[in-house]
């Protein structure tokens, strides 16, 4: 596959831990009951962003976990229980 000029290549592969984290945020979301569109909402973030997160597309700063973590009313050490 040729890159465009449009198209965007990763320096570096995206950790595995990263991508853990991502669907360790999906699982709360789906025990909650809730929908990502709110839940970034309440994380005052962009729905795709959000997405890219949990799809593990994309690592995350510590401001935005912390986000997240409010926005799902869970501890942020909750998010990482099961990764390792």
């Amino acid at each position: 596959m040729e890159n465009t000029p449009n198209t965007r290549v990763r320096k570096s592969e995206i950790p595995v831990e990263v991508i853990d984290f991502g669907l360790r945020i999906s699982e709360i979301i789906k025990e909650k009951g809730l929908k990502v569109k709110h839940v970034a909402h309440d994380s005052d973030l962009d729905v795709e962003n959000l997405r890219k997160y949990i799809k593990g597309k994309q690592e995350m700063k510590i401001s935005t976990m912390i986000k997240i973590s409010r926005a799902l009313g869970v501890d942020i050490g909750y998010l990482f229980e099961g990764i390792k």
